[in-house]
């Protein structure tokens, strides 16, 4: 099956992207608009950048100011910023790493374990009408999909590419 319809198809509408990438990209941008909104509407007073770092936290007992700039891919000057400002706010707590002690342990303090719950709740809202009309199946086979199309980049961004092939991938990521 190929991934382009043709003009003209009966399946395509003006609404609907005509290929992988633009569809993955529509959704991921209606994705996490709709998050946004969402999050705007519940009164959570904190950018995206700082939700993340959140969950980061609320997901790894044993995370670090390091784990979270490797699990987002930010630089460490820009985590700390994060972390100082959560910290400050009384959404988090460092403690004495107890096998390293040039780390601290960050952890979610009782009004960051609220924020988490509210935004728990704002994904599970968003993930119910996402997948309305979906059947479990079709979830499952989008995921599994998904984890499969994620790991073939994540592989690929591993292995060196020729010049002519990187040059066209620039120019289509440009687009």
């Amino acid at each position: 099956m190929s991934p382009m319809l043709p003009k003209g198809s009966s399946e395509e509408s003006s609404q609907q992207p005509s290929s992988l990438g633009e569809t993955l990209h529509r959704l991921t941008h209606t994705y996490k608009s709709r998050l946004r909104e969402t999050i705007k509407e519940k009164q959570i007073p904190l950018p995206i950048t700082h939700i993340r770092a959140l969950k980061g936290i609320s997901r790894n007992p044993a995370c670090t100011a390091h784990s979270i700039a490797q699990r987002m891919q930010r630089d460490k000057a820009q985590i700390t910023r994060v972390l100082n400002e959560l910290l400050k706010d009384g959404l988090i707590a460092k403690t004495d790493h107890p096998e390293d002690r040039r780390s601290q342990l960050l952890q979610l303090t009782s009004s960051g374990d609220l924020i988490i719950a509210q935004l728990n709740a704002v994904e599970q809202q968003i993930t119910a009408q996402m997948t309305s009309n979906l059947s479990q199946q079709d979830i499952a086979s989008f995921i599994r999909i998904a984890h499969s199309i994620n790991d073939n980049l994540s592989n690929q961004s591993l292995q060196p590419q020729p010049d002519n092939q990187s040059s066209s991938t620039d120019t289509q990521a440009q687009e």
